[in-house]
Parts: structure tokens; C-alpha cells; sequence
């Protein structure tokens, strides 16, 4: 199985020692379940995973409504076009009052239930839980990380040094499309913290960054705020003057989604910019 991963490299690629530290923490295990999203770091991971352990790897995606359709459907796609061993399970985050209140533990009860979803697969696979969590992601407000360590769950990306720039170059090297693939984290991301998280928030952000992909924006964000009546979109700096161009089709996009406000954040797009509020909620 070692040498699987070196073979499945393009020709005259050279193997990055990211990657061989990754492949040789794989097989200090027995069996892994990669909690897979389809984003570039889990699908790396899965793939690697595969590469060093064959059958005694498999990819679980968790369906909810804070998954965005298009992004379980490429995550099916990847799965497939590499052989995954690949299976999606149902979580029910959005049942749990916890969740839903939005508080700053939100991610906590998140993965606590997904880590409910897997821990069957895993027994009846003698597995652990594998995550992709990349060394970036721990200076980040991730309260999933909790539930993670509590659980048991490893994190081999992090094992391995990976940054997420490293995450990148790998899959690049290894000539996997989610090299580039922009970061698309949870719907329910998008929700301001002590708003409630209901599915047809989630179904709103979802139609509305939809419509600004259309319109051109790969990369965007839809931030929901005032219990999913005002959308604030977030586009790179670079793109807010072709965006103010169309703001007549965002706008009637955004609306058309669900929103009965909607604005332009003059600082431009920045993943977690919705952590700037956690100062302000109770202790």
C-alpha cells in the first residue's frame, strides 16, 4: 500500500515531503473514516487516505441543510473520479436547540453531532475519525476542535505540518481539481452569531450565493444578519467595483432569494469575518 501514493503522482512530479510525512502517519493506522466535505483539505486527505489504505479507508460526507447542494454534488464528483470509497450520512445539528440558538459553541454542537453520525461507521470499521484540519486552522476561533479532542478524532494534516498554502501545493502536484478550489466552510457560517440557524436561512445564503456565482463571483460570501432579513455580501476588493457595476442584478438576485435588504461590504471578502462579533456576546 506504501507505494501507492508515489504512483498515483503525474509523471516527473516529485513527491513533496508534505506529502510523505502525510502518507506515513496514514499508516500508523489501522482504518480511518474522513470526515469529508469535498473542500481541498478534506479531499486531499480522503484521497491520501485511499492512496495509503485501500479499503480501510472511507469518505463520509454529512448532509444537512447547512451543506450547500453544489457542494455535495462535487464532493460526490471527486469521490467518483478517484475510486473513493465514499458514503454520505444524515446529521441532525439543525435538531439540536444549541445549535440552532447560535451561540459562540455553535461549531461545538456541529461537529459533536457529526462525530454521533460517524462513531458507528468507525466501531464497525475499528477506525478512528480523521479530519481535515490543516496547522492554519488551529489560530482560528473553531470550537469544533473541542468536540474533536474529546472525541478522539485525529487530525493527520496537522500531524503531517500541512498549511492550507501546503494543502494547495499538494493536490496541485498531485494534479487534483480542489487545488484551487475556493474555501466554501458551512452555510450556517453565514448566519450572525445570536441569530437562530433555520433551514430556510441556510436556503436563502445558499440561492443567493448561488445567483452572485452566476453573475461571475466564484468567490463571495452572503452573510445574514437581522434574522436573515438584510444580506451582506462580501466580494475580493478587487471585484467590489465590477460588483457595484451589476448591482442592480445582485440586488434583485439577493432579494429574489429571500432577503428583504441587501448591502455591499466596502471592506472586501475575508474568511471569518463574522468572528468580530463574538466580543460582543454574553459570556
Amino acid at each position: 500500500m506504501s507505494d501507492h501514493l508515489a504512483l498515483a503522482r503525474p509523471a516527473g512530479a516529485a513527491t513533496s515531503d508534505g506529502m510523505e510525512r502525510l502518507s506515513a502517519r496514514l499508516r500508523e493506522e489501522t482504518a480511518v473514516v474522513v470526515a469529508y466535505s469535498g473542500g481541498a483539505d478534506s479531499a486531499l486527505l480522503a484521497f491520501a487516505a485511499a492512496q495509503v489504505l485501500g479499503a480501510r479507508a472511507l469518505a463520509v460526507t454529512a448532509v444537512s441543510p447547512s451543506l450547500a447542494a453544489s457542494e455535495r454534488a462535487a464532493a460526490r464528483a471527486f469521490a467518483r473520479q478517484h475510486g473513493l470509497a465514499h458514503v454520505e450520512v444524515c446529521t441532525d445539528e439543525a435538531d439540536r436547540p444549541e445549535y440552532a440558538a447560535n451561540g459562540a459553541d455553535r461549531c461545538y454542537h456541529c461537529k459533536s453531532a457529526l462525530f454521533d453520525a460517524l462513531a458507528p461507521l468507525a466501531a464497525a470499521m475499528g477506525a478512528r475519525v480523521a479530519l481535515g484540519t490543516n496547522l492554519d486552522d488551529l489560530g482560528d476561533h473553531r470550537p469544533g476542535q473541542r468536540a474533536a479532542a474529546e472525541r478522539g478524532a485525529i487530525a493527520p494534516l496537522v500531524d503531517a505540518g500541512l498549511t492550507k498554502a501546503g494543502v494547495r501545493a499538494a493536490a496541485r502536484e498531485l494534479g487534483l481539481a480542489t487545488a484551487d478550489k475556493p474555501a466554501a466552510p458551512c452555510l450556517a457560517s453565514r448566519v450572525s452569531y445570536g441569530d437562530p440557524v433555520t433551514p430556510e436561512v441556510l436556503r436563502k445564503v445558499e440561492t443567493a450565493e448561488a445567483a452572485l456565482r452566476d453573475l461571475g463571483f466564484p468567490v463571495c460570501r452572503v452573510r445574514a444578519h437581522a434574522g436573515g432579513t438584510l444580506a451582506r455580501i462580501e466580494v475580493p476588493r478587487e471585484e467590489i467595483p465590477r460588483l457595484s457595476e451589476l448591482r442592480e442584478r445582485a440586488d434583485a438576485a439577493v432579494r429574489g432569494a429571500g432577503f428583504t435588504f441587501c448591502s455591499l461590504d466596502l471592506s472586501g471578502f475575508a474568511s471569518g469575518r463574522l468572528n468580530a462579533l463574538l466580543p460582543l456576546l454574553s459570556p
